[in-house]
């Protein structure tokens, strides 16, 4: 499949494969773009910046709400194409591929709430004569970079209010997911969106990625991805926007008054889903004492019923990690635990890029299976005293992207909300709980700023004022 550069889809050579993570199989062969690509890209992105700006409203909406009908009508190809380049099964897929859909429908609704206010000048002795209002600007130059497990919507999350807010954008997909962001460029192009407003470069991120993140002609980066490269972004962007959702390893308190057939399945669904590769991905379960055995058994009886395996059957509700590195790392990282003395419930083993859902306990605190994000389908189970202690321990790690906690206690759960250190507090689900309109992200580790379409669409754009002194007749 060739990349968007510029005004036109292009061939490279080198180029790299697309491999299903599943066996290995070749999927397609995507531009390896080098430098000299950035910096064409760069150049058009530029230009193309006050096309954008340019666009009228109802032209944002129209582009977004065609492409938004487009995907709806091409879910089960759009669906395919994920789960065959990355780790989701098939109604995995089809779930993410209507979440594309929805969240570009999003963005053609905030482009019609993208305006202003009055300033009321006068609040001021002495101003008097004076009237104006504030609007919202493009920031101009977007860089998007994006990770493997949700290789559409997350796409779309990041180029859906880019272009509703006015901008020009050039998408850096994951190495390893590039085809799902380059059919949804296709998509919008089909939509009507002028050339030149969104190119797609598929490439070394180790390569390219420094060149286009530094350049000052972008005004903001927005990544999804690890901590160590969004400090590396960081330290590169110089001065200009940053958003980052970097990661997380989040909490999720059952209490004794919880309504446990409501919190199983929840939890794990949540601990499963896309393998556990996901930021919201249940890591850490912290139960009171006196439910803790049934949940135990629940969990580990609801883990062992899992079907791992093809992830285009139907009948399979868990597919591999992106690669056997990445498994073999998990294994790693629960063999250290074991050895430390955790127990092991469930799972733990390995089939190349496969690895079985998996429930330790007695993990330490200290460990890398507690205090990392595992990025697994691996869930550690906590057995704690009360309210207070679980709480100390959901926060002892350096991430805060989501918490949880399943009670019947009103009192409880607002206090849940105040206490526990992260971006948003889910009561009576899992931290695996997401709608696209909310804002989304997190505090420490987990990143900078928020996302979510109407939160996004203002991060990507600047507010500018206008003051008019008016003579009096």
């Amino acid at each position: 499949m060739r990349m968007l550069l510029g005004e036109n889809w292009v061939d490279r050579a080198p180029q790299m494969d697309v491999r299903d993570p599943q066996d290995g199989r070749l999927i397609d062969r995507v531009p390896k773009a080098t430098l000299l690509d950035v910096e064409l890209a760069l150049s058009v992105a530029w230009k193309a910046r006050r096309i954008a700006r340019a666009l009228p409203t109802h032209e944002r909406v129209q582009v977004l709400s065609l492409a938004a009908e487009l995907i709806g009508g091409r879910q089960e190809m759009f669906a395919r194409t994920i789960a065959s380049e990355g780790i989701k099964t098939i109604r995995e897929a089809r779930k993410e591929a209507a979440r594309c859909a929805a969240t570009l429908r999003l963005c053609a609704e905030e482009a019609r709430r993208l305006g202003g206010e009055i300033v009321n000048f006068d609040q001021r002795p002495g101003s008097e004569g004076r009237i104006g209002y504030w609007t919202r600007e493009p920031v101009g130059v977007i860089v998007a970079i994006t990770p493997f497990n949700d290789p559409l919507n997350l796409v779309a999350h990041k180029v859906g209010p880019a272009i509703a807010a006015g901008n020009a954008v050039i998408v850096k997909p994951h190495e390893q997911t590039p085809l799902s962001a380059l059919g949804l460029a296709e998509v919008l192009r089909e939509a009507g969106l002028p050339p030149g407003v969104l190119q797609v470069l598929t490439g070394d991120g180790t390569e390219i990625g420094p060149a286009l993140v530094s350049d000052p002609r972008v005004r903001m980066v927005s990544f999804t991805g690890g901590v160590g490269t969004g400090q590396q972004i960081a330290r590169l962007a110089g001065l200009k926007r940053l958003a980052m959702e970097l990661g997380s390893n989040c909490p999720t308190l059952v209490m004794d008054d919880a309504d446990l057939d409501l919190a199983v399945p929840s939890i794990l669904s949540g601990a499963y889903w896309a393998a556990g590769q996901n930021c919201l991905h249940v890591q850490r379960v912290l139960v009171q004492d006196a439910v803790y055995a049934e949940v135990r058994s629940r969990l580990v009886e609801g883990a062992r019923g899992y079907r791992v395996g093809d992830k285009l059957s139907e009948d399979t509700d868990m597919g591999p990690l992106v690669s056997e590195v990445s498994a073999r790392r998990v294994e790693t990282l629960v063999q250290e635990a074991v050895t430390a003395g955790a127990t092991l419930l469930t799972g733990g083993t390995r089939d190349g890029a496969f690895f079985a859902p998996t429930l330790v306990e007695n993990v330490a605190g200290d460990l890398r299976l507690y205090q990392e994000e595992v990025y697994g389908p691996v869930t550690v189970l906590e057995r704690v005293d009360d309210y207070d202690e679980a709480v100390r321990r959901a926060n002892s790690v350096s991430y805060g992207l989501q918490g949880a906690i399943f009670t019947g206690n009103v009192n409880l759960a607002f206090r849940a909300v105040r206490d526990l250190d992260c971006g948003a507090v889910i009561i009576n689900d899992s931290t695996d709980y997401r709608v696209d309109g909310m804002p989304f992200g997190g505090v420490k580790d987990s990143g900078l700023g928020r996302e979510g379409v109407q939160f996004t669409v203002r991060e990507m754009s600047e507010v500018k004022l206008a003051c008019f002194r008016v003579t009096p007749a």
